[in-house]
């Protein structure tokens, strides 16, 4: 089933939540695990990260350097699979911009749709740690919106390949990303929005926010997008505090605000096990705020750890 049936189409708040893929070299049995824990909250759907190459230099016998191209977290198609074929639960596999070429971005497109795997979460995808800025694979994709007019026209049965004569459509669900506070790259929210509202224009059928703390963040964004003509579902995406060192990592990285509020009581934690107590505590203050608000799903970041998101759950669903 499609994402955007399940948000259009509800009368309460679902459940969903985002997992990564393993480190390389480690068992999907950790991954399942986290599964096993949140499975019985009965998410509607799980999204999966997927993770693009980096590059290392490794000095060769001679003393020189080689450039040496790694992904740290394959398997998001695989692990994708096995959801669907294990819980029975919709999931949704990112496609970045980043380390495709056109052509590979078209086969993983075949693969997920072969698989039965019928939703996707499209995103330009982060700069590798050692380039300044975003640079596209040659060949590929610079920016989100033109990878959702690929996929937009595999829809309508269109290939790269122009000699390809009655090609069978695919018929995948896009979901695209939205920050409440704008995207680090934007000079200012109203062009962020604007962006946004060329990728629905485009094609995109639901979208995600960034996590987000400050619910009034939130709600403003909603009526900032539905002013801007966005009237597809916007989901509020939420992750529970873990640790003090997320006070400044997660403004440095994610580039979100963390309330004063949230900010004194975490300082006042003496150990990280405190920290999550706080954490969950606020994030169920936020949850239950946006679901009086009827959000039409919340969707937690869970980073493959269950526990904090679990607690979360049980508190609503």
């Amino acid at each position: 089933m499609k994402i955007v049936e399940y948000l259009r189409n509800t009368d309460k708040t679902l459940f969903s939540f985002e997992v990564l893929p393993p480190m390389k070299g480690q068992s999907i049995q950790g991954l399942f695990n986290t599964l096993d824990q949140l499975m019985e909250f009965r998410p509607k759907f799980v999204n999966v990260t997927y993770h693009r190459e980096e590059f290392v230099y490794k000095k060769r016998p001679d003393g020189l350097l080689e450039r040496k191209t790694i992904r740290k977290r394959p398997g998001t198609v695989g692990i994708c699979a096995a959801i669907l074929h294990r819980y029975g639960v919709e999931p949704v596999p990112h496609l970045i911009c980043g380390g495709f070429t056109k052509e590979e971005t078209e086969n993983a497109l075949i693969d997920l749709h072969y698989l039965g795997i019928h939703n996707i979460l499209v995103l330009r995808g982060d700069p590798i740690p050692t380039e300044k800025v975003f640079t596209p694979e040659p060949g590929g994709h610079r920016y989100a919106v033109e990878l959702i007019e690929q996929v937009v026209n595999m829809n309508h049965g269109i290939y790269l390949e122009e000699e390809i004569e009655n090609a069978v459509p695919t018929d995948f669900c896009i979901g695209v990303a939205g920050y409440p506070e704008k995207h680090y790259e934007a000079p200012n929210l109203q062009c962020d929005l604007r962006y946004l509202k060329m990728k629905v224009d485009k094609g995109a059928d639901y979208i995600v926010t960034q996590m987000f703390f400050d619910n009034r963040k939130y709600f403003e964004f909603v009526e900032k997008c539905r002013a801007m003509g966005i009237h597809v579902p916007i989901v509020p995406g939420l992750k529970p505090l873990t640790s003090k060192r997320q006070l400044t990592m997660i403004p440095r990285v994610f580039h979100v605000e963390l309330p004063e509020d949230l900010v004194k009581e975490v300082e006042k934690c003496e150990t990280d096990a405190q920290v999550k107590e706080v954490g969950v505590e606020w994030c169920i203050a936020q949850s239950k705020e946006l679901m009086q608000h009827k959000v039409p799903c919340l969707h937690y970041y869970s980073m493959s750890k269950a526990d904090s998101v679990r607690k979360v759950a049980e508190a609503l669903f």
